[in-house]
């Protein structure tokens, strides 16, 4: 029998729970993946606890988008994937499994020198930093103002912020520091004084914002700091993104991403994969939990302290 996490209600992490399935059987289309890892991502516990709008709720709603697993059946019009092929899952629907049932266009091959849970960690950070960063225009000669350097999607930012030629100003926590150095960033306090703090780190000026941390403070100094309000982008403040002026991908924007920024999220599965296969990124993973701690796991999310990713070992 497999396992899958679901809810039934909306509400806290306590509505979580642990049921048994039949084990899955591939449609003539379909790949059934047996789960090594999953990654628990915020929007995870935002529709969860109805945060971001999702349907009603009309049968027991399975949790997860991203995963890493081995292929354990295909169906008969499947091509290009084979059982026995290690994969990373992305955009699937219900992760936290010990089977997922999917479609052959949300695999990626797993390099064999990426590990179970840098793999399952890819998907939502590392595509969202790549695509708002491409959005953005961020390369060569460009200073980038990133807030919220530690978590899943700021470490990814930063780090192709460095391969594209950029500086990146982050800020986080002063205990955060140490890790925004290690990964090329120069780091700053977030807080009371927070624009004057980055203009002494970058002299030169800033370029180009991205919010990652989601506060009016990140976007103030943004403002101000940044001349052109199209280099200036959030992926948290969605919602309210067109009352600064400023472009929004995700995070409850009204806009839905374009078929360009759709094709950068994917393409970023496979690059990211192959440079953390080859050593030249580095996938943080902050804690791990089983498959029956879906719900401490992302009780951890939700307290929006974690550096690097969550994930679960299946």
């Amino acid at each position: 029998m497999a396992h899958a996490v679901v809810y039934t209600e909306f509400g806290g992490p306590e509505v979580l729970q642990l049921i048994e399935f039949p084990d899955p059987v591939a449609g003539k289309r379909e790949v059934v993946v047996a789960v090594r890892a999953a990654s628990v991502n915020p929007i995870d516990w935002k529709l969860r606890s109805a945060i971001r709008p999702s349907p009603p709720i009309e049968e027991p709603r399975r949790v997860g988008s991203d995963a890493a697993g081995v292929v354990e059946s295909i169906g008969k019009r499947v091509e290009g994937v084979s059982v026995g092929d290690h994969v990373i899952i992305t955009g699937a629907n219900g992760a936290y499994a010990t089977h997922v049932v999917t479609t052959p266009d949300k695999l990626t091959p797993k390099p064999a020198g990426l590990g179970w849970e840098q793999a399952a960690a890819i998907g939502v950070a590392w595509g969202t930093a790549y695509q708002a960063l491409k959005s953005l225009g961020v390369g060569e000669g460009d200073t980038l103002l990133l807030h919220g350097g530690a978590g899943g999607v700021g470490q990814a930012a930063i780090q192709f912020a460095k391969l594209w030629g950029a500086k990146t100003i982050a800020t986080a926590s002063e205990a955060n520091h140490e890790r925004l150095r290690e990964l090329g960033a120069v780091p700053v306090v977030y807080g009371d004084g927070l624009t004057e703090r980055v203009r002494e780190a970058a002299p030169q000026g800033v370029t180009v914002a991205l919010d990652a941390a989601g506060t009016d403070e990140a976007i103030e100094s943004s403002l101000e700091l940044v001349e052109d309000r199209n280099r200036i982008g959030t992926i948290v403040q969605g919602a309210r993104a067109a009352d600064w002026g400023i472009r929004a991908w995700s995070g409850g924007s009204p806009e839905p991403l374009t078929d360009e920024e759709q094709a950068w999220r994917h393409e970023a599965v496979g690059v990211t994969a192959e440079l953390a296969a080859e050593g030249r990124v580095d996938i943080e993973i902050a804690a791990r939990f089983l498959l029956d701690q879906a719900a401490d796991a992302q009780s951890l999310s939700q307290n929006g302290h974690v550096r690097g990713k969550i994930v679960l070992d299946i």
